[in-house]
């Protein structure tokens, strides 16, 4: 699975696969307005793996949701794999998030009551592809190591297991980015490791755009570059 490949969109190696700029989000809680971010600027290239480092309240969680195209923008554009977030309709928007833009969140959020696969294979179905794993991805279900596992629902998984499961949930459709909140957040240091292990190898493996976010600089260092954020600003 090349980086050509991934999510079906055409991206020269040349231009930034994300591109964002003059970003704001302004939220409103009754009277008091709150600037999450103040005009943000960031270019991420095809097959990157870029961290966002910042603690909690510096913005990088607005970040995320208005990149995965699960928040709109107060100012300033935002350009994900040639496609301007603000020109498309919500309907445009979801066809990007089963196409281009895959998730994986610190919570893993996997359906309680379907194998693993089924967790997997429900967004394939969602996707409008195939529910078959092809051989690549199989490939890739190893590399994760939970290819023993997949019969498996979450209650009998550990937490690593689990948010592997949600790895190969957000790449299964190949898309071209894959957005990662906080992947560790809820693990062990062992387990931690070992996702973080498998996410750089399958950017290097598969050239997986990844823009992961985080507050742990530890985490960070498993990227090939890393973006500090405070009080809504790149710093």
């Amino acid at each position: 699975m090349s980086n050509g490949e991934l999510g079906a969109v055409a991206v020269a190696a040349s231009e930034p696969i994300i591109q964002v700029r003059g970003l704001t989000k302004v939220y409103h809680v009754g009277d008091v307005e709150v600037q999450a971010l103040r005009g943000v600027d960031l270019d991420v290239m095809p097959g990157e793996f870029v961290a966002i480092v910042g603690a909690s309240g510096s913005g990088k969680s607005t970040l995320f949701h208005i990149l995965g195209g699960l928040t709109s923008a107060t100012a300033g554009t935002v350009t994900i794999a040639g496609k301007n977030l603000a020109s498309m309709s919500n309907q445009q928007r979801t066809e990007l998030r089963k196409t281009t833009v895959g998730f994986v969140f610190q919570k893993y959020n996997l359906l309680p009551t379907l194998s693993a696969e089924d967790n997997i294979k429900i967004v394939e179905y969602i996707g409008g592809r195939s529910t078959a794993f092809t051989p690549e991805f199989m490939e890739i279900i190893k590399l994760l190591g939970i290819a023993d596992r997949l019969k498996h629902k979450p209650r009998a998984l550990s937490g690593g297991q689990q948010q592997r499961v949600a790895i190969a949930r957000g790449i299964v459709n190949n898309p071209a980015i894959l957005l990662a909140d906080e992947p560790t957040g809820n693990l062990d240091t062992q387990n931690s490791a070992a996702v973080l292990g498998v996410m750089k190898d399958l950017n290097e493996r598969t050239g997986q755009t990844i823009l992961m976010i985080t507050h742990d600089p530890e985490a960070a260092s498993y990227a090939n570059r890393t973006v500090h954020i405070r009080d809504g600003r790149i710093v």
